[in-house]
Parts: structure tokens; sequence; C-alpha cells
């Protein structure tokens, strides 16, 4: 367990509230008396993401999840079954017609 006075806090949050992330707890100090205890929060929400996104969640995609911008995957992606998906038949001419408007004025 760390602690930290009102000051260090103020100046370093960042670091400390990493701290509180990754588990840990930091009691707050009013000049080296304890007055309040940050706690990793319990969530309804999930903090990481499955299989690949978890442990990788940057500090803008929590934010994201946090303010209800973005929802992470609530089960592995099944690529097997992705791939296995079929194809949509496209003509070469809308092909052309897509390029040619995404290309524009140039």
């Amino acid at each position: 367990m760390r602690t930290a006075n009102i000051g260090v806090l103020k100046n370093q949050l960042s670091a400390y509230l990493r701290y509180v992330r990754n588990g840990e707890e930091v009691v707050i100090c009013d000049r080296n008396v304890p007055i309040a205890k940050m706690v990793p929060m319990e969530s309804p929400y999930p903090t990481h993401g499955v299989g690949p996104l978890k442990e990788t969640l940057t500090d803008e995609d929590a934010e994201l999840v946090a303010t209800g911008r973005m929802k992470l995957a609530e089960k592995e992606m099944d690529w097997d079954a992705f791939w296995a998906l079929p194809r949509p038949t496209v003509s070469d001419e809308a092909v052309r017609e897509a390029i040619e408007w995404a290309k524009g004025d140039r």
C-alpha cells in the first residue's frame, strides 16, 4: 500500500492513478495524517476486453468505455466463423465507379 501527501498527489496524480488501476491502494495523507484511501473501483462494466484486447486497453479507450461511447467485446471473436460467411459479389463496373467516386476531382 502506498501513501501520498496531498501536494505530492496533486503533482503526480496520473502516476498514482496507474497504481490504483493496477490493483494497488493509495492512502492519502494531510501532513502525514491519513485522511482517505484510493482503491480500485468495482465496476459493473469490464475494464479490459477479451482475447487480444485483454490488458491492452489504452487510457483513451478506457475513457470512451466509461462515458458510454464505446462498448468492449463480450466474447472472443470467432474468426473461423467470420471467414466462413459468404462473400458478397460486386461487379467490376461497381468497383470502378466506387474508385472514381473515392478519387473525386483529383
